[in-house]
């Protein structure tokens, strides 16, 4: 493609509807967690990965680990915790076999706002799916989503 070419390749397309879908999901998903429950997209993300570990080999994500499942940065993420931390959500603690790991587990305060968010979060989602699959440029991609099963 040179700076002449006026249409965009096929490939071009199909990222620019995948990011057009991705943002659309992810305004509507804030909207409603932060009217629902004062939590942003990002917090509600955090929350939601951090609550799904568990004690035992294994079960505890270190903060790299914690930084991929949300999609931020290291120094983000640490900002991101701290945020929540200092709400009372989250609660931070030494590796009882390594003392430079730093564990970060959800407090009760944590995991019972999250509780209220998750139907929120599985709603709006769902609003958000609906919507654009009335759009044809992004009716693939919501099939896409809807058949994924991981």
């Amino acid at each position: 493609m040179t700076a002449t070419d006026s249409a965009p390749t096929p490939l071009a397309q199909g990222w620019c509807a995948l990011s057009l879908l991705h943002g659309r999901i992810e305004a509507h998903l804030e909207r409603a967690l932060q009217a629902g429950h004062g939590l942003s997209v990002r917090e509600y993300s955090l929350l939601d990965v951090l609550s799904r570990q568990h004690d035992g080999p294994g079960g505890h994500l270190r903060m790299h680990q914690v930084a991929e499942a949300v999609v931020l940065s290291q120094s983000a993420t640490t900002r991101l915790v701290s945020r929540l931390e200092d709400r009372g959500l989250l609660n931070r603690y030494l590796c009882d076999t390594d003392r430079r790991g730093i564990y970060t587990d959800v407090s009760e305060a944590g995991l019972e706002l999250l509780a209220r968010a998750r139907p929120t979060n599985a709603a709006a989602l769902r609003e958000a799916l609906d919507e654009a699959a009335r759009r044809p440029e992004l009716a693939p991609l919501v099939a896409a989503v809807e058949n994924l099963r991981s």
